[in-house]
């Protein structure tokens, strides 16, 4: 046999043990360089920039049609 509760688990305490399980929507701000939506306090992932200054260079996606 496997393992069985010994007791009932009442609503209340069920739904405070369910209390951390809520998801939660990203917070997003706007890039200053390009204006794109992206995490806050990251380098942007489109444009490289963080704090009004280039990081990192981004490549150019190449087209799918070539």
């Amino acid at each position: 046999m496997g393992a069985l509760p010994k007791q009932k688990v009442s609503r209340s305490a069920q739904g405070q043990r369910r209390a951390h399980q809520a998801l939660v929507i990203p917070k997003l701000v706007t890039c200053s360089n390009c204006n794109q939506k992206r995490v806050p306090h990251t380098v942007c992932d489109s444009c490289g920039y963080y704090k009004d200054e280039q990081v990192i260079e981004i490549r150019q996606k190449a087209a799918k049609n070539q």
